[in-house]
């Protein structure tokens, strides 16, 4: 079994990039510290009038995730390749096989956020996934027993929140829901299952510059160039897909991203769908 957690973590002196961690547990009752089971409540408010307020939005390693991408790049108006260049970095670990996509923090002493204003967040609506679950993260508990990924929760605030000593109560759900985080969660649950597929190398001498790396991030993170390869490229008279299927991501951004992940299961391990058949 394994666990894979994600969410805000401050950049320490070394400023090591951070992103999915796999821990070996052999059941739920060794999982780390802030682990929160269905029912269980926790305290937080979060409020202009805390002294900390924002304090969380500075200094910090912010890992996007492509549903992240593609709502934030929609919120601004720009592309997808306009959103890279001007509001991410991207980062290869060493003996990593897919790259990380990290928020770039603003030329500041302070490295704020760079949707960061004195009135809080500019994208609020839009926030990334990992802001809008703050203080709780969001895990996959693998029982590879069972081969089934269970969504598990923690809440782990930092040292300076005061917000986790105001008397409001929630579960995971209900602040889930209060936040509006329930669509970025399954959809960064996905992410994170196909991101678990990477613990390999799946590129066969290429390596992470080669055709298939370039593929594979195009279908995850520039869902616009990824559309422009399916209905301009050959892919269509290679490949069979469904004509409602067709129509949906053509039109749907969130459809299109759902069908990268399964595009990119197929193209680098063959993993068979109903949705992809070569002609």
């Amino acid at each position: 079994m394994f666990l894979s957690d994600y969410g805000l973590r401050r950049i320490n002196e070394a400023a090591q990039y951070q992103n999915m961690k796999y821990i070996e547990i052999e059941n739920t009752d060794n999982l780390p510290s802030g682990y929160l089971k269905e029912k269980d409540l926790f305290s937080f408010e979060c409020h202009s009038g805390l002294a900390c307020f924002n304090r969380c939005c500075r200094n910090i390693n912010l890992f996007l995730y492509p549903y992240d991408v593609l709502r934030l790049r929609k919120r601004l108006g720009i592309s997808s390749d306009e959103f890279i260049d001007d509001y991410v970095d991207i980062v290869l670990r060493p003996f990593g096989f897919f790259p990380e996509v990290l928020l770039r923090m603003s030329d500041n002493p302070e490295k704020t956020c760079p949707f960061l204003t004195e009135t809080g967040c500019s994208v609020y609506s839009d926030r990334p996934d990992t802001c809008r679950t703050f203080p709780v993260e969001q895990g996959i508990y693998h029982d590879a027993g069972n081969n089934k990924n269970i969504v598990i929760h923690f809440f782990r605030p930092p040292g300076f929140c005061l917000g986790q000593h105001e008397n409001k109560n929630w579960t995971a759900e209900s602040w889930a829901k209060d936040q509006d985080a329930s669509a970025h969660n399954k959809m960064t649950a996905m992410w994170a299952d196909l991101v678990s597929l990477f613990q390999n190398n799946p590129w066969e001498g290429e390596g992470t510059n080669g055709p298939k790396a370039k593929m594979a991030f195009m279908a995850t993170y520039n869902i616009d160039r990824f559309r422009d390869f399916i209905f301009t490229s050959s892919f269509l008279k290679r490949y069979l897909i469904k004509y409602d299927l067709l129509t949906k991501i053509k039109n749907n951004d969130t459809e299109l991203l759902k069908f990268g992940f399964v595009w990119v299961k197929y193209f680098l391990w063959g993993i068979n769908t109903k949705n992809i058949r070569q002609r």
